[in-house]
């Protein structure tokens, strides 16, 4: 008999559900065919069979949860049985979680998922998504176990605005805010790498390469794919790879490569009306940087007064990893870039 089992996908990875069976027991199925649909940590992935054969045992339901190397199926040969013996020790599975979505209480019959302020009233119990509970324990985490403390700056971006007008006039890729953000975040890594530093124990290991989370808002909750390799792309290229991603995050549709590899993310607010907010460090990262609306304001210009265009920076930093001086010259360089057009 060969076992399928719930696969090691990503390093944070300790458990997955079944959403979805694509094969049935008696099926013949060869190597590399997609078998089951496994939700782990916030993507759904495919998992292929990893030999020739035919199913002859699947152990759970649809909807349930199992830990990292727990036995999902069983294959075999055409005329081979399972023995009685091996079923008993499969069935029923210790620690399974049914993950079948809560009655709400209410004469409506509404999900998580379906958020629309039209169709929720209240007195309503809403369950919470899996996305949704995956969030709650990874920000849970973040507040018992990282020693935060938080800095805020305001960049000057009045000629930002004026060449992202002019790019995005006259290119096929649109560029927005959030792309010269990540840009310069990993200038400003580039020259204080202790920032893209995680804790391994006693030690803080760089990352090697810059890769920039970016929240994303999506009716199941939030969501963070990561730009990779940020520090080796221009400004178009951030763009286009930006796109894709957050395309892919709101069809459901990310990997969890696409999850992997952050050392620092970016949450953006602005286009709620926010001007400022203080946004909590992803575990695994020192740091996340919550941007706040773009807004007029009358600044002194040489005994006059000026309308800028600026943008507030807050930065949350593990005080285990950076101090606040490190983290504050990080900021500013980041601040700086951002008004030095000539950086894009």
């Amino acid at each position: 008999m060969i076992e399928v089992k719930v696969p090691q996908l990503s390093r944070t990875m300790e458990e997955g559900t079944v959403v979805n069976y694509l094969v049935k027991t008696g099926d013949k199925i060869r190597k590399g065919d997609a078998i089951f649909e496994l939700e782990v940590d916030k993507a759904t992935v495919e998992v292929e069979s990893p030999a020739d054969g035919f199913v002859k045992f699947i152990r759970v339901e649809a909807g349930q949860t199992l830990a990292v190397g727990e036995i999902v199926m069983l294959l075999g040969d055409e005329d081979e049985k399972v023995p009685q013996s091996l079923v008993n020790t499969l069935t029923p599975v210790s620690g399974v979680r049914r993950n079948k979505p809560a009655k709400l209480k209410s004469k409506s019959a509404r999900t998580a998922a379906s958020k629309d302020e039209t169709q929720i009233s209240h007195g309503d119990i809403i369950p919470l998504s899996r996305l949704q509970k995956i969030t709650a324990r990874k920000m849970l985490r973040s507040k018992q176990e990282i020693p935060c403390f938080y800095l805020t700056v305001r960049a000057d971006v009045s000629s930002l605005v004026e060449l992202r007008t002019k790019l995005n006039q006259r290119g096929d890729i649109k560029i927005s805010y959030n792309d010269f953000i990540m840009r310069a975040i990993a200038i400003g890594m580039e020259k204080f790498p202790i920032m893209a530093g995680r804790l391994e124990g006693n030690n803080i290991a760089l990352a090697e390469s810059i890769n920039i989370g970016l929240a994303v808002f999506v009716p199941e909750g939030l969501i963070v794919p990561v730009i990779k390799n940020v520090q080796k792309k221009d400004i178009a290229q951030i763009a286009r790879d930006s796109q894709v991603l957050v395309e892919k995050a709101h069809s459901n549709k990310l990997t969890p490569a696409d999850l992997e590899g952050g050392c620092i993310t970016v949450s953006n607010l602005g286009p709620y009306g926010i001007e400022s907010f203080i946004p909590i460090v992803v575990p695994g990262q020192c740091s996340i940087v919550g941007i706040g609306q773009i807004t007029d304001n009358c600044v002194p210009d040489n005994g006059n007064i000026a309308v800028r265009k600026l943008m507030s920076m807050t930065l949350s930093a593990d005080h285990r990893i950076t101090n606040g001086a490190y983290a504050a010259q990080f900021l500013d360089f980041v601040r700086k870039t951002l008004e030095d057009t000539s950086n894009f």
